[in-house]
């Protein structure tokens, strides 16, 4: 590379005396952004910076010294680059740019508004930015900065594009640019469906939400969204409280996820169908923790109590028998050989049970 003129090696010069500054703001923009993402909600792909090396500084402004008078000229000396799941999320990432950063609107682009209607191509949201000026932060908010906002798509689409080398100013035959343009397209679309379809899930979410506070359950189609719902509204836990109170014991809290395939089991295809096995059941459920917990000095059961003996009585009542409930066990627990002593043991404690003992008497 030839030897840069006077004016370069200046603003070179001004960069070694500024790196020490370019530094410390680097780590408070992305301290910045990564807490503003963290406070939102917003999960990323990727997030990061960057400041240019003397040798990739040094290229530019062999390109194009003459049009910087000073350091502070060059906006992309120091960058930032979010990389999304979803458009939807650039945008909001924008919008709280604009509320943490002065945004130089003169020099900012976004690159997804340029395109012509019959192209498609390179895609990303360009904010040259500055921090807002406060009290002993002088000297870094007169420092410009480009942050980067994309979605993974459109970033690996930037990422192909330059490797096929389409921006390194070497012709690309037309039958080639078609069919880039032609993915271009296809990757703007699914990132509009992937932003489209999670709106509708949330939508649904909301709806079904809804539906259960308002106890239409028989609306509501089982699955691991809605059983979660359902399982907010706490269903089982004034059961559990009756069966804590036997011995006085505490409850300890856990997850009722691991139930969901139980009930699928049971043929449930709603939470109206849970519901009625709840009801149907509880009474048996409560009446099996007695002969559980009524003679011992257990002092902490689990919150799943309720709604494990709740399943037990089902099966039984069913007629799953010992193998009906070695595989409930399983299910819940994971396989394993003590799973067989747990169903042998239960299946006991259930003898004393009104339903059982009807059976056991050839009666209904």
């Amino acid at each position: 590379m030839e030897p840069l003129d006077l004016h370069c090696q200046m603003i070179l010069e001004e960069y070694q005396e500024t790196l020490p500054l370019l530094e410390r703001l680097q780590q408070i923009v992305l301290d910045t952004l990564t807490m503003a993402l963290q406070k939102n909600g917003i999960i990323v792909t990727t997030i990061g910076t960057r400041i240019k090396t003397p040798q990739s500084l040094a290229g530019k402004l062999k390109l194009k010294g003459s049009k910087y008078k000073s350091l502070n000229d060059i906006t992309d000396i120091l960058g930032a680059r979010i990389v999304t799941f979803y458009t939807d999320d650039v945008d909001r990432i924008a919008a709280m740019a604009e509320q943490m950063f002065d945004i130089d609107w003169e020099n900012s682009v976004d690159k997804r508004r340029l395109h012509q209607l019959d192209s498609f191509g390179y895609n990303s949201l360009h904010y040259i930015c500055r921090m807002k000026k406060s009290k002993g932060n002088e000297e870094l908010c007169t420092i410009p900065f480009e942050l980067q906002l994309r979605t993974t798509l459109q970033h690996a689409w930037a990422a192909i594009n330059h490797d096929i080398g389409y921006k390194t100013g070497v012709e690309i035959p037309q039958e080639y640019l078609r069919q880039m343009n032609r993915l271009a397209g296809m990757l703007e679309m699914a990132d509009d469906e992937f932003s489209r379809i999670r709106t509708e899930i949330n939508d649904y979410r909301r709806r079904v939400q809804q539906l259960v506070q308002n106890g239409k359950l028989d609306d509501v189609q089982l699955d691991g969204d809605t059983f979660n719902s359902y399982l907010e509204t706490k269903p089982f836990d004034q059961l559990t409280r009756r069966m804590a109170a036997i011995n006085q014991a505490e409850i300890q809290e856990v997850s009722l996820m691991s139930y969901l395939p139980v009930f699928k089991a049971f043929a449930c295809k709603t939470l109206g169908d849970v519901d009625k096995i709840i009801k149907k059941y509880s009474d048996d459920a409560y009446r099996l923790a007695r002969h559980q917990l009524g003679n011992t000095d257990i002092d902490i059961i689990s919150s799943a109590l309720g709604l494990q003996n709740i399943c037990i009585v089902c099966i039984l009542q069913q007629g799953g028998g010992k193998i009906g409930l070695r595989r409930f066990f399983d299910a819940i627990n994971g396989e394993s050989p003590q799973n067989e002593i747990l169903a042998d043991i239960t299946y006991k404690q259930a003898q004393n049970l009104p339903f059982m003992k009807r059976e056991a008497n050839g009666t209904k």
